[in-house]
């Protein structure tokens, strides 16, 4: 299953935008820790020497994201992204400005960016299990080549529509004729709504869905971090136009946008003209007018990107240090869903 009419990159994975790299720590400590760590690098070089620029999106803002007025601003990260629980984003912005600074010794201002979603339900999130060393080594563990998907990195611990989410990626190469670029996708999914998977009401046909039977459980509620990468010379505007367009896949899998729910999008590109500084002072800006390819791409990598935290996640159990209880979340079962998607789409 593919949603869209675009083909993905090789490794379907943000990391077919050249030049970026992905790190991740996964931490299952005890019964009760189960969290982890996402940092995503537009490129190997200096970052707080070579900006790139981005934007930046926001549909229901309840959330903790690091750096974001300084981000909306100047339209540029100057630091990696990292993703992490909520609680642990002090730490990880003391961690990130510490790798930043250590390669940076006339730096006097650092605007660490750090993303987060809830994992409370699955993690023992008040024992503060995440700290600088994890950052540090998901920084420093960077690659590129294919990302791990499901319960992994900051994705341990997170729920989405009732089942284990985590995290998932994917992208889309656009044709020579639309500029050949490619769109890459990273989500840390912690959200619900009722799961609808290529256009197929999965979450209805499997009993589990927000306002099921009127009554609201909880279901919708909880956060979504989406972080895309191109390497299609944008400016800093046209990246949060495309950022907000990455809000369309996220609606396509069915999310409900809830009152509780933080759902933010992060764009940056790497093409090398419009870094900051450019080089020798030129800039490119890839035309207004020919935007709507990379808006239909965005949309169909953000959408697979979360289907994919679901279907690559596992089963997580770990035990509620308040009460005693064990506490388990089940990943999506693979067969149901064929299933599903059979009966609807028959041969």
């Amino acid at each position: 299953m593919r949603p869209g009419q675009f083909a993905p990159g090789k490794l379907n994975a943000i990391t077919d935008v050249a030049g970026v790299l992905v790190g991740q720590v996964t931490k299952l400590e005890g019964e009760g820790i189960r969290s982890g760590v996402t940092a995503i690098l537009p490129h190997g070089g200096n970052l707080y020497a070579e900006r790139v620029p981005a934007g930046l999106a926001v549909i229901n803002g309840y959330g903790k994201l690091a750096g974001a007025t300084q981000l909306q601003e100047l339209g540029e990260l100057e630091t990696p992204i990292v993703l992490t629980n909520t609680l642990a984003v002090g730490r990880a912005v003391e961690a990130l400005v510490d790798w930043t600074l250590e390669r940076n010794p006339q730096a006097l201002s650092v605007n660490a960016v750090v993303g987060e979603t809830n994992d409370g339900r699955l993690n023992d999130i008040r024992a503060r299990g995440i700290v600088d060393e994890d950052v540090l080594a998901a920084l420093n563990s960077a690659r590129d080549g294919a990302v791990e998907e499901g319960s992994v990195g900051a994705g341990t611990g997170t729920v989405a529509f009732g089942w284990k989410g985590g995290i998932g990626t994917s992208s889309r190469k656009l044709p020579a004729a639309l500029g050949g670029f490619t769109v890459g996708a990273l989500v840390q999914s912690n959200y619900g709504g009722a799961l609808v998977m290529d256009g197929v009401p999965m979450g209805r046909a499997l009993g589990k869905f927000y306002l099921k039977e009127h009554a609201d459980k909880g279901d919708a509620d909880g956060s979504v971090m989406v972080v895309i990468a191109t390497d299609a010379p944008l400016s800093d505007r046209n990246l949060g136009r495309l950022a907000l367009r990455s809000m369309a896949g996220l609606a396509r899998t069915g999310a409900a946008f809830s009152d509780g729910s933080g759902d933010y999008a992060i764009a940056f590109s790497t093409h090398p003209q419009v870094r900051r500084p450019a080089p020798e002072g030129m800039v490119a800006d890839w035309p207004n007018e020919k935007m709507s390819p990379l808006f239909v791409a965005v949309a169909e990598a953000v959408e697979e990107a979360v289907l994919n935290s679901l279907l690559r996640a596992t089963t997580v159990e770990s035990r509620d240090p308040a009460t005693g209880k064990k506490r388990k979340v089940e990943a999506i079962d693979i067969e149901a869903v064929r299933a599903v998607l059979s009966a609807h789409r028959p041969e």
